[in-house]
């Protein structure tokens, strides 16, 4: 299948986009993530707004059409084989495991890795696209509904995860900053509960989403194949119909103080439910103005980013922990100053993109990802795809 350019630019995106959200993670202790109050108190107004802003427009949203794009890929690898893709989802969870373990606790590729695994037969096997995509739906629901579950199986007053005392902040602090033996045991703790919410409800979600981006992509709708006009109807249909279930949970998280009990499970199942059909909007936006925004020169940029995608994502958490852990920063800004740092990284994403892609034809990482692919899967190595 020749390359598809509007898929380069929505995957750079998801990456930039993503960045929004773990620059929190990144920079402030782990409960700070979903809950502006984290410290016990109500957050400043500058603070309540940025998390609004980034929870409306944002949050789960890029992961979302991140693991769109990814089920996408792996319907357009399909033809590869067998060994061939299971190499290459192996090699994904190793770079994530060592991602996780040497560099940060936010890594989602092993997430990835393990999921896609299960579901790469799935889209393989599932004969009709419709099928593929109830299918991935009804997964993607079950996944929120445990959410619910959870909630009613939990008691009101907070834990430290919500709402950490002023010793698991210290703690989370010093490892962060300090390095070494410290650091990765925190970063297998953390590491541990990731690996619970995977299988308990998180994994539900990526699954289906990464079955419904394998049925967009086999439908043609991931490939451009339906009008501009389609397109843009469905945007503002997908994109409105997120807000007006999202907007209300914003509400009444902020009406309550960001009560554990509400905020943390029953307040989240909104924002679960609109998220796909939100990424699923800013996709239909740019196939929409596709014709305007291919001929701007900073959709090549992003586009360049998402050639670079999982270089790109490994290239966000060495700036980001060098700034906030090695420079000792960790913890030292608030949300909104956290947000004003994005755009820096962003430049540093794009230049290091367009660098590199005058000389090579992918990124660093993913021609280690396809050369260790190939070595384990029996295919032939080629000429190396760095040569310039």
């Amino acid at each position: 299948m020749p390359r598809i350019h509007t898929l380069d630019f929505i995957r750079g995106l998801a990456i930039l986009g993503i960045l929004l959200l773990n620059i929190v993670a990144f920079g402030l202790p782990s409960a700070a993530y979903l809950n502006p109050a984290w410290q016990g108190r109500m957050p400043p107004l500058s603070d309540t707004l940025s998390w609004a802003a980034t929870d409306l427009l944002a949050q789960v949203k890029f992961l979302s059409l991140f693991a769109l794009l990814f089920g996408a890929s792996l319907q357009m690898l399909l033809p590869r084989g067998k060994r061939w893709l299971q190499a290459r989802l192996v090699w994904l969870m190793v770079f994530g495991l060592l991602h996780n373990i040497f560099l940060w606790d936010g890594d989602i590729l092993l997430d990835y890795g393990l999921i896609g695994l299960a579901v790469w037969r799935m889209i393989r096997d599932v004969p009709s696209s419709r099928q593929l995509l109830n299918t991935g739906v009804m997964l993607y629901v079950i996944g929120s509904a445990v959410l619910l579950l959870l909630g009613l199986g939990t008691g009101s007053a907070p834990n430290s995860s919500w709402i950490p005392g002023m010793a698991n902040v210290q703690y989370e602090t010093f490892w962060h900053t300090q390095g070494g033996w410290q650091a990765i045991q925190g970063r297998m703790s953390q590491f541990s509960s990731s690996l619970m919410a995977l299988a308990a409800q998180y994994g539900w979600q990526l699954a289906g989403l990464m079955m419904v981006g394998g049925a967009l992509m086999r439908n043609g709708w991931l490939q451009g194949q339906r009008s501009l006009a389609h397109y843009r109807r469905a945007a503002l249909f997908l994109i409105s119909l997120s807000w007006l279930i999202q907007l209300p949970s914003l509400y009444l998280q902020w009406n309550s103080g960001w009560d554990f009990r509400r905020a943390a499970f029953f307040l989240q199942v909104p924002r679960e439910l609109g998220a796909p059909l939100q990424a699923v909007g800013y996709a239909a936006l740019c196939y929409g103005f596709w014709p305007t925004l291919s001929s701007l020169k900073i959709t090549y940029a992003v586009s360049c980013v998402g050639r670079m995608a999982l270089s790109n994502y490994l290239l966000q958490t060495l700036v980001c922990t060098t700034l906030f852990d090695r420079l000792g920063l960790f913890n030292k800004f608030d949300r909104l100053q956290l947000l004003a740092l994005v755009p820096a990284v962003w430049a540093i994403n794009v230049l290091f993109s367009l660098l590199w892609l005058r000389h090579f034809r992918q990124g660093p990482v993913e021609w280690l990802w396809r050369k260790l692919t190939r070595l384990s899967g029996g295919e032939p190595l080629e000429k190396s795809p760095l040569g310039g």
